[in-house]
């Protein structure tokens, strides 16, 4: 066993490396043992990157950027130009990255103990990308540049992008995304939560269920299971469902298939989650269609603790409820029985 020198303890000396990795915990991890995200602060301005003629600039702001086995560097930097555009080719486009690069002579041998900023042009091309830094370098992207070629514009068009700019949080933090890559990224722990600014209409809390993102109310597909008919056959069961705390909304379908018929039983469709136990009923409602015909009404009802909804036609005559089939109604090519509730959840 090896031992270590935790924090705040008297008589103890510590290296700067000892350090990092311990405030790694201020960080919002990346998934890696002691690693923690790179970035700035949700709703930091600082770090800015804009363009003035060909010359690119740099606001004053405050970050961190992390590497395997190394900890968090978290540096500060004053307003700064890392330089000028590259000239533009004569025919393809290109993008530029700017970036914030930390020298440690301990990890890159660059014999550099600095934290600055640093332009690095892409390669021209009829589908250009964004270079990456070299393998030893530690550090923060900022934005891209697009530079057309000299044919759109040139440098005078160049045009600056922060998409590639990446936030970061305390540890349970609520990050906020917005790049396609930043999204695709799997949640860390189940119950980690963040922030989709790209939801419809403005944005969406999400949390990470252990194997996807989800948000409160999100609808999920589900295949119900009838029971009743005389024979299924090949008829073809979808469903809908939501949930938001025990509040359940749930739609589902049977259209006809060969070798279905309905008969004159009950018939029952499940449910995606067992109801809540009592005395309490729940009504849903619904139509049957024998595809030429109007529709007709339908009813659904579940019962306290109940794993499926009793489905039911209403009868003319006193509006009492019959099952479909009792009443005569034809179950054919076209034919489909929808239905939907809301219903409170174990």
């Amino acid at each position: 066993m090896v031992a270590t020198d935790p924090l705040w303890l008297p008589s103890l000396s510590y290296d700067e490396t000892e350090l990092r990795k311990m405030d790694a915990l201020l960080a919002m991890t990346d998934g890696t043992a002691g690693g923690s995200r790179s970035g700035i602060r949700p709703g930091d301005t600082g770090l800015a990157v804009s363009l003035a003629g060909t010359t690119v600039n740099i606001s004053a702001g405050v970050g961190s950027a992390t590497r395997s086995g190394q900890g968090v560097y978290r540096f500060q930097l004053a307003t700064t130009s890392p330089g000028t555009l590259t000239a533009a080719h004569a025919t393809f486009s290109r993008i530029d990255l700017v970036y914030v690069r930390v020298w440690d002579n301990s990890v890159d041998s660059s014999g550099l103990y600095k934290a600055d900023t640093v332009y690095l042009a892409g390669t021209p091309s009829g589908s250009p990308t964004a270079p990456t830094p070299g393998a030893t370098e530690i550090y923060l992207p900022l934005a891209t540049i697009t530079v057309p070629s000299t044919g759109g514009g040139g440098t005078g068009a160049a045009t600056v992008s922060s998409t590639v700019r990446q936030v970061t949080v305390a540890p349970g933090g609520i990050l906020p995304v917005t790049s396609a890559a930043d999204i695709a990224v799997t949640g860390k722990y189940t119950g980690q939560i963040r922030f989709n600014t790209t939801r419809s209409p403005s944005g969406s809390m999400e949390f990470w269920t252990g194997s996807a993102w989800t948000a409160p109310g999100d609808w999920t597909a589900y295949t119900p299971t009838w029971t009743g008919l005389t024979a299924l056959g090949s008829s073809v069961s979808t469903g809908r469902w939501s949930r938001v705390g025990n509040s359940v909304d749930v739609t589902a379908q049977l259209n006809w298939g060969t070798g279905s018929t309905l008969g004159s039983g009950s018939i029952a469709v499940s449910l995606p989650a067992t109801a809540a136990s009592g005395s309490t009923r729940w009504v849903g409602t619904g139509y049957y269609s024998d595809g030429v015909n109007p529709f007709k009404p339908l009813a659904g009802i579940v019962v306290g603790g109940g794993s499926s909804m009793s489905l039911f036609a209403i009868r003319q005559s006193d509006v009492g409820y019959q099952p479909p089939g009792s009443l005569g109604y034809s179950w054919v090519s076209g034919s489909q029985m929808v239905l939907q509730i809301r219903y409170e959840a174990a």
